[in-house]
């Protein structure tokens, strides 16, 4: 949901955020517009559970591809574009980007677990942002229809769908970011 500040003449920056309530709910900045989400429901989180194991036992075994993050984690991607995906994934050699506050530039990978209030965001307005901002794979998990959106950037610079795999299908998440890893979408979305 869009606050108030929405509909401001001008807009939000960093130095806005920054600033913003520490009330439980979801504050992101996209091209300088607020917008809060409230805290998520159980089965999202069991689901960003699942994604966060099962990338983040992969890189216990393989520490020198990066690190895996979960929400709440600034990702500070422009003064007017400030986003906390649910889960995110910094390869090592963007290490240069993590802080001690926050992530400062794309993510090589962002995961957002949709949801009622986000699904039209997530898809629109996020996908651009990260478009154009670099980021390097974007899934959108959909937990209403078990399923995994894969955008990754083109040489063109665009994020474009590479798959669209399902549980029904019985198929496997895979991603060249992570080599030798797969997470059959059974385990992600099973309950």
């Amino acid at each position: 949901m869009r606050s108030p500040a929405a509909h401001m003449a001008t807009r939000l920056t960093y130095d806005d955020f920054v600033h913003f309530p520490d009330d439980g709910n979801r504050h992101e900045v996209i091209d300088g517009v607020h917008y809060v989400t409230p805290s998520p429901e159980v089965r999202h989180q069991a689901i960003v559970v699942r994604l966060v194991l099962g990338i983040g036992n992969h890189l216990q075994s393989n520490p020198h591809l990066g690190r895996v993050f979960v929400a709440p984690l600034d990702v500070v991607l422009s003064h007017h574009d400030i986003v906390e995906p649910d889960v995110l994934f910094v390869a090592t050699e963007q290490a240069a980007i993590l802080t001690e506050k926050n992530v400062q530039g794309p993510p090589a990978l962002v995961i957002e677990v949709l949801s009622h209030s986000t699904r039209k965001r997530d898809a629109q307005a996020k996908r651009r942002l990260f478009e154009r901002s670099g980021v390097r794979e974007y899934w959108l998990v959909d937990p209403e229809l078990d399923t995994v959106q894969v955008l990754r950037m083109t040489p063109q610079g665009k994020l474009l769908r590479v798959a669209e795999l399902s549980m029904e299908n019985d198929e496997t998440l895979t991603t060249p970011l992570l080599p030798d890893w797969a997470l059959a979408l059974r385990d992600i979305f099973g309950e």
